[in-house]
């Protein structure tokens, strides 16, 4: 593994000063300098790396994305049955950010498409679509035969059944979240059934009311 330059080393201590203190005292509380500091860096620096908390948490988004991949590969790489591959896949995500729900619980405040941390937003189409880009492979490596002129829209689908259950899993406050594990038990059961059913030669003209409601509000 190639060594980190000091640069690299520099912008790391920072996005983990930053997001512990996002954690610790909130995001819109945390400044700039506090960050430097907590780093050991001036502001300056700071800045130098990151022109502003919002730049820290696409870092933020860009790092988990990374550091999940390997783990997301092993359960792509498992069972070719739907639902247990979409179970694995939620729960990966789950447990990566378990650390920071609270900091989630605050940048979920943050949906309107025009913000840049909005999980809509321009910012954060590539995240967003190289996450699309697991479940299409979730989907490819099941059992389950798709059909086609719905197989480009199912992976958009299921990565907002994805924001869903996150979103809900970020308000649990049932022990150990079981209601978000019961939510997913049962819902999952419903995704995938409607995914078999959906290819079903007589919903054909139901598929295509759903394929034109989809073009007609996906993103340009």
């Amino acid at each position: 593994m190639k060594p980190k330059s000091k640069s690299d080393e520099t912008r790391a201590r920072l996005l983990a000063a930053a997001i512990g203190l996002f954690q610790r005292q909130g995001f819109e509380e945390t400044t700039m300098r506090e960050i430097a500091a907590a780093a050991e860096t001036a502001t300056g620096a700071a800045y130098y790396y990151f022109e502003s908390k919002d730049a820290i948490v696409l870092a933020f988004y860009d790092q988990a994305q990374q550091e999940m991949e390997p783990r997301l590969e092993e359960v792509l790489a498992g069972s070719k049955d739907l639902k247990q591959r979409l179970s694995a896949l939620l729960q990966v995500k789950l447990d990566y950010f378990e650390p920071n729900r609270r900091l989630l619980g605050t940048l979920a405040a943050h949906a309107d498409p025009e913000h840049p941390l909005s999980p809509f937003s321009a910012q954060t189409r590539e995240i967003r679509e190289r996450d699309m880009s697991f479940f299409e492979r979730t989907l490819a490596g099941s059992r389950v035969r798709i059909s086609p002129d719905l197989k480009p829209h199912l992976p958009r689908l299921l990565w907002m059944y994805q924001m869903g259950v996150i979103l809900f899993w970020i308000y649990d406050r049932s022990a150990d979240q079981q209601r978000t594990r019961a939510l997913l038990e049962k819902s999952l059961a419903i995704v995938v059934r409607l995914v078999k059913l959906a290819g079903i030669p007589l919903l054909r003209p139901v598929r295509r009311m759903v394929v034109e409601l989809l073009e007609a509000v996906a993103e340009g």
